[in-house]
């Protein structure tokens, strides 16, 4: 009993550098203007306010709440569609024997030597010319495609029991079958770990954001959020209460697939 409190004390120590961070948030944003510009320090507001949140979300002109919608949609296609794609190439890669596999793999891993700074402008040449600025699908299509996430589970299906998809086809499974009942269940915790993380990058995203959503109804949260900081005026409590709001979903997505990502990185058993 004593050996595991004293872990647990342990492991509450080290983690507090790690939360101070979320403290400075919830602390600036019950703050006021004149608190947060005060040289002396303070643990927690004399008087929390809530007018960093009425600020953040009453300005029409920086609509915060369709920001939240929009990064909640995006993010939300965005994760599995991005996962479920790599994962599909990724078994194709490891398991499809044809001339061209070794090109397309090649071509895959050519992809990730190139910045994105050079990819950015053509990409939105053709998005643009098809129509996609201010739309929600010019958000959410160019961000599918992950490279590193072929590559992993590439390396994953490699070690996949080729005897487990070999019963599968005995008990009359093709191909597609063999992907979707057998090698695709069994990945579910690299299909978890990459989907949180991709979760993470989509909401996070801002510069593609900024420059195909031109139009505020279709801004997300970190260009809505960017807002609060002009060249006239800085409105800190509201920033920081637009970053609580932000952060707030990202936490509830990790705190809930935790578990799967711990699995997704151990990457050990098979399941069934």
């Amino acid at each position: 009993m004593r050996r595991r409190t004293g872990t647990y004390l342990a492991a509450a120590v080290f983690a507090l550098p790690f939360l101070f961070p979320f403290y400075l948030l919830l602390r600036n944003a019950f703050m006021t203007q004149a608190e947060l510009g005060a040289l002396d320090w303070s643990w927690w507001p004399s008087s929390p306010s809530l007018q960093g949140f009425r600020d953040a979300f009453s300005n029409d002109s920086v609509p915060l709440g369709r920001a939240l919608v929009n990064s909640t949609i995006v993010a939300v296609v965005s994760a599995p569609l991005s996962t479920l794609f790599a994962s599909m190439c990724g078994y194709a890669l490891a398991r499809i024997r044809i001339p061209l596999t070794r090109p397309v793999f090649a071509l895959v891993i050519v992809t990730l030597m190139v910045p994105g700074a050079a990819t950015f402008v053509p990409t939105f040449v053709v998005v643009g010319s098809m129509g996609g600025v201010n739309t929600l699908w010019g958000l959410i299509v160019p961000g599918l495609f992950n490279a590193f996430a072929v590559l992993l589970f590439r390396a994953f299906y490699l070690r996949f029991p080729q005897e487990v998809e070999d019963a599968g086809r005995v008990d009359g499974l093709g191909p597609l079958g063999v992907y979707t009942r057998l090698a695709l269940p069994n990945s579910g915790g690299l299909l978890a770990a990459l989907g949180v993380l991709s979760f993470i990058e989509h909401w996070n995203s801002f510069l593609w954001p900024l420059v195909i959503g031109q139009d505020p109804a279709y801004w997300t949260v970190q260009v809505a959020m960017s807002t609060n900081l002009t060249s006239q005026t800085i409105n800190m409590p509201a920033l920081f209460a637009s970053a609580v709001v932000s952060v707030i979903p990202l936490a509830v997505v990790f705190l809930l697939a935790q578990r799967y990502i711990v699995r997704g990185v151990m990457m050990t058993g098979i399941k069934g």
